[in-house]
C-alpha cells in the first residue's frame, strides 16, 4: 500500500498517518521528495479500510498494491 500525503500536510498530519498505520500494527517506510511525501506500508494490509486512511487529514491518495498470484 502506497499513501501520498498532500503538498501541504504538516508534520502533524504526518505524525497522524504514521500513528494510525502504528496502531494497526503495520510499519512503513517515508519518502520524502521535494513536492510529496509518500508512506509505503509494510506489513498486512488486506483488512485495512482505504476510505479509513484517505479520510485523515493531508492524504491525497491511498493505492493498494495487489497480491501477485503464482
Amino acid at each position: 500500500m502506497l499513501i501520498v500525503m498532500k503538498k501541504n500536510a504538516t508534520e502533524e498530519n504526518l505524525s497522524g498517518i504514521k500513528q494510525a498505520l502504528t496502531d494497526l500494527g503495520l510499519d512503513f517506510h517515508q519518502s520524502t521528495g521535494t513536492e510529496r511525501t509518500i508512506l509505503g506500508v509494510i506489513g498486512d494490509t488486506e483488512t485495512v479500510a482505504i476510505e479509513f486512511l484517505r479520510a485523515l487529514p493531508g492524504v491525497l491518495e491511498v493505492f493498494k498494491i495487489p497480491r501477485e498470484t503464482p
